[in-house]
């Protein structure tokens, strides 16, 4: 399942590059961001308990508010209730071990659902397989960059692989999110590795826009989609909007097609599952009349993913507390 500590790590690879440091290890990162959320947690838990049960001076509050009353005074008025404002990241005293110090749908991407390394059973790989026999004339199917990184040599545990994308969002003022690069892969990549390699490439390397730049950063949100579940279709409508993402391939005047989109962005478009067929084969290359895309034999594999979404406040706000944490010791 994708999460935000995957998300954290991907801005520690990015915000690191730009910065011209050492990252964080992967699981550093995630044992990290998991002590973080619970830390907070925590201080969220006891700040509402405190509130609960200390009504001493909410008691004399209501004394003088029932005299009040009585005396006529305040006669109908109600005070309006302020909107909380969320938690902030709380800092910690927590003295924390030493720090030793990687192309999607050009609208959008994205969906959510968990299994463990699906990819690992014999039907999964057979529709893999199959559709990875395809190529592509778009940087959509980019395995590899000249940012990629080989595993270590040393022995460690075996990780989860999944095939993956990285997308990178601009976030407005106003909210608004604009894509500002999507890159993955269908071969099934170790976390550490894939997440790390990808958060780079979909970075510096989608041609569709330049690379991020530093003061791009706090204006940014990162999502990852870890894929899994995949599945020849029987026709090309066989497929369910805002679950299955698609991966097409088709040959037209002997030239070989091919492309994808992740489960939310036909949803996010408000794209029927004909418009998203169409507009994935315009994508891939395809200039044929629109009314004939039923003649030229596209095939489809399904898939579904599981996402997750984390904007650069809330890393920012861990990153502070890892500093914080490593200078108080």
């Amino acid at each position: 399942m994708a999460t935000t500590g995957h998300c954290a790590y991907c801005f520690e690879i990015l915000a690191a590059d730009l910065e011209d440091r050492e990252p964080l290890e992967y699981t550093r990162v995630q044992d990290l961001w998991t002590q973080y959320q619970s830390l907070n947690k925590l201080k969220a838990a006891d700040s509402e308990n405190q509130e609960e049960e200390d009504p001493a001076s909410q008691d004399g509050d209501d004394l003088g508010d029932r005299d009040s009353e009585m005396d006529g005074l305040e006669d109908g008025e109600e005070d309006d209730e302020a909107d909380e404002e969320p938690p902030k990241p709380a800092r910690s005293g927590l003295r924390l071990p030493s720090i030793n110090r990687l192309q999607a749908p050009s609208p959008s991407s994205g969906s959510s659902s968990s299994t463990p390394s699906s990819l690992s059973t014999a039907s999964s790989r057979a529709a893999l397989g199959d559709a990875s026999k395809s190529s592509s004339n778009t940087s959509f199917f980019s395995f590899g960059s000249r940012r990629s990184q080989q595993p270590s040599p040393a022995a460690r545990p075996r990780e989860e692989e999944y095939p993956l994308f990285v997308t990178w969002n601009t976030i407005s003022p106003r909210g608004n999110k604009s894509l500002r690069g999507c890159i993955g892969t269908f071969d099934p990549q170790e976390l550490s590795t894939g997440l790390k390699s990808y958060a780079l490439t979909a970075a510096f390397d989608d041609t569709r826009f330049t690379p991020i730049t530093s003061p791009e950063l706090p204006h940014l949100s990162t999502s990852i989609t870890l894929l899994h579940a995949f599945e020849p279709a029987s026709h090309p409508l066989d497929w369910t909007l805002g679950t299955h993402g698609i991966r097409i391939s088709f040959t037209y005047h002997s030239k070989r097609y091919g492309a994808t989109y992740l489960p939310d962005v036909a949803v996010e478009q408000g794209w029927s599952k004909e418009e998203t067929v169409v507009s994935l084969m315009r994508k891939a290359g395809w200039g044929g009349r629109r009314e004939g895309w039923r003649d030229v034999g596209v095939q489809v594999v399904r898939y579904r993913g599981s996402k997750a979404v984390l904007g650069w406040e809330e890393w920012r706000g861990w990153r502070r507390w890892v500093e914080e944490g490593e200078g108080g010791r």
